[in-house]
């Protein structure tokens, strides 16, 4: 690995992106996963687990601003997040920026994650070096945290990373079940999905699982330039409100590099083959 000049995810046995690459920072297998940190010519430095590209310097604002503000501004008073993953630091840093949350618990499995993302990405992990008093960071199984919690959150957010290894038990209806359980009365909860692009049938079965689940499901996207076809989906599943119909009553932490007010309902409105997938099981690719 140390000798290749650069790194390649396989969306598909047919479609991969290939990044050049300065230098292998770090490398590790810990008991959960195959940890990579590489520094891009593309995007500076990248985490990579399990050969799957994370995040990275550049472009991570695409992602963790999107799986996080448009969930906390369908909920018209968030106090209590859970985000499940993470361990990167990014979605706990936008969470923490909403003055109405007074509590954070991040649940990751991998406490490795969580160390060399402070050491290698301080800027995404920057609320983990200086903790807020309402941040709890948690190094464990995020499915047993959550059957241990009920009528609890507002929001929870599950920023896995793809469904192998330790994130495969968060894509199922019981996990599904337990984290409504784990919600107050009013709660909701955002997945990171996958591509409509490259893994299409996932994106189809989260869909049909949580609707199993949660009176309203809504699926949104947004462009992630660091992953296969760019194009990423997130899947939020609701008790009670509707993101195509939530009043929004506040205004969102500023600045943002990604999202914006306009973001927050257009980013639900979706092409029609995102549809037909997502409603008929109809693939395109």
């Amino acid at each position: 690995m140390s000798g290749l000049q650069t790194v390649t995810e396989w969306g598909t046995p047919n479609l991969g992106q290939t990044v050049k690459i300065t230098k292998v920072l770090h490398e590790e297998d810990t008991p959960f996963q195959h940890i990579q940190i590489v520094d891009s010519l593309q995007y500076g430095k990248m985490l990579i687990l399990d050969g799957v590209f994370q995040t990275s310097e550049k472009d991570e604002w695409a992602y963790h601003e999107m799986i996080s503000h448009v969930p906390l501004m369908v909920h018209p008073h968030p106090e209590r997040v859970l985000i499940i993953g993470g361990g990167d630091g990014g979605v706990a840093r936008e969470v923490c920026r909403h003055e109405c949350v007074t509590q954070v618990d991040l649940c990751d499995i991998d406490g490795r994650v969580i160390e060399l993302s402070k050491e290698y990405f301080p800027h995404i992990a920057e609320v983990l070096l200086n903790p807020p008093e309402k941040l709890h960071v948690h190094v464990g199984d995020g499915i047993a945290f959550t059957k241990n919690v009920e009528d609890f959150y507002d929001v929870i957010i599950i920023d896995c990373s793809d469904p192998i290894g330790p994130g495969e038990g968060l894509f199922t209806r019981e996990f599904y079940r337990s984290a409504c359980r784990a919600l107050r009365k009013d709660g909701l909860i955002v997945q990171q999905s996958e591509s409509p692009i490259v893994q299409e049938p996932l994106v189809h079965d989260i869909y049909c699982a949580m609707k199993d689940v949660f009176p309203i499901v809504r699926s949104y996207f947004s462009h992630v330039p660091l992953y296969p076809a760019c194009m990423h989906s997130f899947m939020l599943a609701s008790k009670v409100y509707d993101p195509l119909t939530a009043e929004i009553t506040r205004k969102a932490p500023s600045p943002m590099r990604y999202y914006n007010e306009e973001i927050q309902k257009s980013c639900f409105v979706l092409p029609n083959f995102y549809k037909e997938c997502l409603f008929e099981g109809k693939y395109s690719f």
